[in-house]
């Protein structure tokens, strides 16, 4: 079976990213076609890139978790037009554990958190990660109620379960090429 993590992609006080994450791994564990579960980069506890020797457990315990998964799926919030810089980072503090493996992302921000996106899909193409089309996007005006407690719309459901189905076939498509 494959496993997809969720990452949670922000560290800050009073993050909102735990709740999405939550509600994306129940859609997802509804359905049984894979093993999810919630990968928060704020457990790794990772210095910024190039800050330190790199001999902090943390870089090897997140390397070695990504490792093992097969696919993704980013909760993304929209920070000044991009993704947050504790994302960024723990991007970067992996290359080969990337490499050859499928994620999707799930937004948010004023504008569906769409800017943000499109970064990271930059970002995931020199990783050497696919990209999936399907992408929820979620609002901070309709989704959330005074910006800190979510309350999706059931619009987003169908989304959600249509970008789960093209993770998981690329995950186990891409599965073959590392073998």
């Amino acid at each position: 079976m494959l496993k997809i993590g969720i990452v949670l992609g922000s560290t800050r006080e009073g993050r909102v990213s735990p709740q999405v994450g939550e509600w994306v791994k129940g859609i997802a564990d509804k359905r049984g076609d894979a093993e999810y579960e919630i990968v928060d980069i704020a457990d790794f506890q990772l210095p910024f890139l190039g800050t330190t020797d790199g001999t902090e457990p943390g870089i090897a315990a997140w390397n070695e978790k990504l490792a093992n998964l097969d696919g993704f799926v980013f909760i993304v919030q929209e920070y000044n037009h991009s993704i947050t810089g504790a994302l960024k980072n723990a991007l970067d503090f992996a290359r080969e554990a990337w490499n050859n493996k499928a994620a999707g992302i799930v937004s948010y921000g004023s504008t569906g958190g769409a800017r943000a996106a499109e970064h990271l899909r930059g970002i995931m193409g020199e990783l050497m990660i696919a990209d999936v089309r399907v992408h929820p996007t979620l609002s901070l005006f309709t989704d959330f109620e005074n910006g800190s407690v979510f309350k999706p719309a059931e619009l987003h459901l169908d989304n959600v379960n249509a970008m789960l189905d093209q993770v998981n076939a690329w995950s186990g498509a891409l599965k073959t090429l590392r073998k």
